[in-house]
């Protein structure tokens, strides 16, 4: 680990010193100072081209010298054209600034999305946009991430109530969620139909759900990055929003107003407070009599600074809150906070782009039962990263960096059988990647990368090669693939055989694992898995895009909580087999699984069909059996459409369908006696309690899953302007908008199950139809 550091820093060194030509610079709407994503930029007149990255960032290298015009293409902006002259191993810095037009050039925006096809290794990777997660039917009004996350492939939903995103074969701790950098430790709410994240300061989320880059690590299935937009540097705005489920509040202006050119600075505020288990009483009596016991708020703010050459820093925190009360049983509640700061430089004189990441969090969840004992879980911790990007030349890029956590694990529950499992550790991770992107006579992509990771708490380190390719058959036609090893240290206080716990802690890979597993020795601590995936992307007629993915996670080794434990691990009970004392138990597992996707988008029609099969297994050395979120089939239909003068009406619909979870048989019934006053005990007399014979683990099938949701959206607005325009200013656009959007959540109030209570022998199913009003205001 020392020498890959070594590595690294000599590697920092000799890339801010490298010579060659190049043009970089920053695209940006003139009005507002808001980055340009996938803008096209050429030479006119050669082959020289690119686009632009999320942060409006394009470079072009291995220039020749001599005189040039950059032109600049965006749909919905008038065309730039700027006049260049380079020299040989000169470095210019161009921003570009573009001017919303009304007349919009659809081919432009396919241009973009054409030349990203053919030079990004996009396999098992979904990018989500503002704009596509309007297309989704909205519960309560307001579009939401989760909504539009379990539509996409390989990803499993569990439920209306608790639910949790699987992703290919992965259990929701084997998901890193972040924030801005910053890791997310719950990013769904407790009732399943909201995520803490607010769709309207969101700038992008990409989703990897196998096989991604060495750029990502600490987990061993899938990546959810989410990025926060900047406030509007150009106006003060706002908006508000209600709803029979929550109510927002969104702040955004500027705090040095935006000049092309200049530097500026802004701010965004956003709040979000559910009332769900006071207004279902008004709006939803025939729900469990009005009983939905389920509240939350989620306050979120960020500051940012830009500099005209494009460098720029934010300052980002969040207070996300979630409570669950079902009387006179159980109450959950769960608090996560955090603060980060996150920042891009890119120095006058060198071709390096430099980003990184300072981030501290803290959360903690709390159960209170009946029996008044303890169950709690919290975590809290640091994370510090420094990345460098080095664009060689037209066809090679490399990134490397290094990542530092450091977090604390607070637990302590009692399982089933009334014993108690806790934990109290600091741990410490060091990690460093290198990732080479080379594009080889524009046919092959080819990505390699290395990651280390160190594990210092467990004094482990993990090598984890990474292999990411694509080959362009032809315009249309491209295969890809991608194959890598991962490892994670953390792990979750909920079993993988539990069906429903709303209780999701968390611990740090703990040492006192058993030694052996399934007769062989146990070598290390910590969670490891191995990708392979493959597949093709095909685009046989305009704006139609056809994927299909072949996968297979190998989970090598996964650590799970001993839900059998019934003795102390002690000296009294060392002649017990371990898999009643250990408070861990070791297990491995495989999951495989294709996916096919279809898209079809226009400036009015968004079509999006998914289907997905998944097999997922695991083996705890005793038996194998399927996770009760092993789902075989599973559908996903979205259809939205834009119509009316200047598109002010807008339609959703989403079907969904999926195959039944597993879950265990109930055998039969019989008197459990407690035998408390042992062997004097007169069974003959004492009442037990009904005690409950279980089939084997999971080899029953709930019923199928479907539901069909829509929403319509009337949208009205009006501008004026402020102001005349002249040589010096733009005259000043005020805009005010108000959207009402009716949505209807599961419209014909399909019986979904969600468990079956044994004991009281009755079926409690998942939310019934509900309908839906909402009413926002912008300004």
């Amino acid at each position: 680990m020392r020498r890959f550091i070594l590595i690294l820093t000599g590697l920092i060194f000799s890339f801010f010193s490298i010579a060659q030509t190049q043009i970089r610079g920053f695209v940006n709407d003139k009005e507002t100072g808001e980055p340009l994503i996938s803008v096209t930029i050429q030479l006119s007149g050669t082959s020289f081209g690119t686009y632009t990255d999320q942060n409006g960032l394009y470079v072009i290298n291995d220039v020749p010298p001599g005189n040039y015009t950059l032109v600049a293409k965006y749909y919905g902006y008038d065309t730039a054209s700027i006049p260049i002259s380079i020299e040989s191993q000169e470095l210019i810095n161009q921003n570009v600034y573009l001017k919303s037009q009304s007349q919009q050039i659809k081919a432009v925006q396919v241009s973009a999305a054409a030349i990203r096809k053919t030079t990004e290794v996009t396999i098992s990777e979904t990018t989500i946009q503002p704009k596509q997660l309007q297309r989704i039917p909205s519960v309560g009004g307001e579009p939401d991430l989760v909504q539009y996350l379990q539509v996409l492939p390989g990803v499993v939903f569990s439920g209306d109530q608790g639910g949790q995103l699987y992703i290919r074969g992965g259990s929701p701790v084997m998901n890193r969620v972040m924030l801005d950098g910053l890791t997310v430790y719950n990013p769904f709410h407790s009732i399943g139909l909201f995520s803490v994240f607010d769709s309207d300061i969101i700038k992008r989320a990409d989703v990897y759900s196998a096989g991604f880059s060495a750029e990502f690590g600490g987990r061993i299935s899938a990546i959810v990055d989410v990025e926060t937009r900047d406030g509007n540097m150009a106006k003060f705005a706002g908006k508000v929003n209600t709803s029979p489920f929550n109510s927002k509040l969104l702040l955004e202006g500027p705090l040095r107003k935006y000049k092309p050119g200049e530097g500026s600075s802004s701010f965004i505020v956003s709040y979000k407070n559910s009332y769900l288990d006071r207004s279902s009483r008004l709006f939803y009596p025939y729900i469990n009599d009005g009983i939905m016991p389920f509240s939350f708020s989620d306050l979120f703010a960020k500051v940012s600074f830009n500099s005209a050459g494009g460098s720029r820093v934010s300052f980002f925190g969040f207070d996300f809150n979630d409570n669950v009360n079902f009387e006179n049983t159980t109450q959950y509640d769960w608090g996560s906070r955090g603060m980060g700061m996150k920042f891009l430089l890119i120095p006058g004189v060198s071709r390096t782009i430099v980003d990184g990441t300072i981030n501290y969090s803290d959360y903690l969840i709390n159960q209170q039962e009946g029996d008044n004992k303890p169950r709690k879980s919290g975590i809290n911790g640091y994370n510090v990263s420094l990345n460098f990007t080095n664009f060689i030349n037209k066809h090679d890029e490399f990134k490397f960096g290094l990542e530092t956590n450091g977090f604390r694990t607070d637990f302590e529950i009692f399982n089933a059988l009334d014993r108690r499992i806790s934990q109290f550790q600091n741990t410490t991770e060091i990690s460093g990647f290198l990732n080479y992107r080379k594009v080889i006579e524009d046919k092959l992509v080819l990505e390699l990368g290395f990651r280390i990771q160190r594990y210092a708490s467990l004094q482990e380190n993990s090598p984890e090669p990474r292999l990411r390719m694509k080959y362009n058959i032809n315009k249309k036609f491209r295969f890809k693939a991608a194959a890598g090893l991962y490892s994670q240290n953390l792990m979750s206080a909920v079993s993988d055989k539990d069906v429903v716990n709303l209780f999701y802690g968390f611990l740090s890979g703990p040492e006192n694992l058993p030694t052996e597993f399934d007769g062989a020795e146990v070598t290390s601590k910590l969670q490891k898995a191995r990708h392979i995936v493959a597949g093709f992307e095909f685009d046989p007629i305009p704006l139609l895009e056809v994927n299909i993915e072949g996968y297979a996670k190998d989970f090598t080794q996964v650590t799970n909580i001993n839900r059998d434990k019934i003795f102390d691990n002690n000296r009294a009970n060392s002649d017990r087999p371990d898999a009643l004392k250990q408070d861990y138990i070791i297990e491995t597992g495989l999951a495989y699984g294709y996916d096919v996707t279809l898209k079809y988008e226009t400036t009015k029609l968004y079509v999006w069909m998914v289907y997905s099969y998944n097999n997922v297994s695991r083996y705890d050395g005793i038996r194998t059996y399927q996770p009760h979120f092993d789902r075989r089939h599973n559908i996903n239909i979205v259809t939205s459409y834009d119509f009316g003068a200047e598109k002010s009406w807008s339609a959703n619909a989403r079907w969904n369908f999926g195959s039944g979870f597993p879950f265990t048989l109930t055998q039969g019934f019989y008197e459990l006696l407690s035998f408390a006053d042992g062997a004097t005990t007169d069974y003959t007399t004492d009442n037990g309690e009904l005690g409950i014979l279980y089939a084997e683990l999971n080899t029953g099938r709930l019923p199928y899953y479907h539901r069909f949701d829509v929403s319509l959206k009337k949208t009205f607005k009006w501008e004026k302007q402020k102001g005349e325009e002249t040589e010096e200013a733009e005259a000043t656009t005020i805009s005010r908008k108000i959207e009402i959007i009716g949505s209807i959540t599961n419209v014909y109030n399909r019986a979904n199950i969600f468990y079956f209570n044994r004991v009281e022998y009755t079926r409690v199913n998942q939310l019934p139809i509900l309908p839906s009003l909402s009413l926002s205001y912008s300004f």
